[in-house]
């Protein structure tokens, strides 16, 4: 089993961007985008729960290179909590009712946006993975607590940073112009 590429990312936006699929990458996948430095073997979708988005994402995975059984595009069209795909160009998690997250709306509303990659936010990542409370989860949780305290001092930094470019006085060298 290989480790999930940035390549398989693309792909993932490129074609669900096509088909008009509505998700948000999440678990590991997602903190990767994000910048956290770690390798996973499949991409987890947190996927919008809607017939017509269900529909539009078989169509995608066939697009993609998925070979979907009746019963696997079956229960993607009826959103099953949980479906794991291994049978396509790489390994896919498709979550529907995520562990610690209510709504697909109110995720979408938090998300973040990297190189057109709709991506979880870094607390609604740990807040699953605290949730599912699995042991490789438990075992991954302080690396991403630590991680999204250098997120936060990072976004902080550049907010003080634009404010104060914002407040800073026309260069000198403008009015000589």
């Amino acid at each position: 089993m290989a480790a999930f590429e940035y390549r398989q990312a693309e792909e993932i936006r490129d074609t669900f961007a096509r088909r008009g699929v509505r998700y948000l990458f999440l678990g590991k996948s997602a903190a990767i985008l994000l910048g956290f430095p770690d390798t996973t073997q499949d991409a987890d979708l947190f996927v919008e729960k809607k017939q017509e988005n269900c529909e539009n994402l078989v169509l995608a995975l066939i697009d993609l290179g998925f070979e979907l059984a009746a019963n696997e595009a079956e229960e993607i069209r009826r959103g099953k909590d949980f479906i794991q795909l291994k049978n396509g160009p790489f390994d896919l998690d498709l979550i529907f009712a995520p562990d610690g997250i209510e709504r697909f709306e109110e995720a979408w509303d938090r998300h973040v946006d990297i190189a057109g990659f709709p991506v979880c936010n870094i607390d609604d990542v740990i807040r699953s993975k605290e949730a599912a409370n699995r042991q490789k989860d438990r075992e991954s949780l302080p690396r991403l607590l630590q991680f999204q305290t250098w997120l936060r001092q990072r976004s902080s930094s550049k907010i003080v940073q634009s404010e104060a470019e914002d407040l800073a006085p026309t260069n000198n060298r403008d009015a000589h112009q």
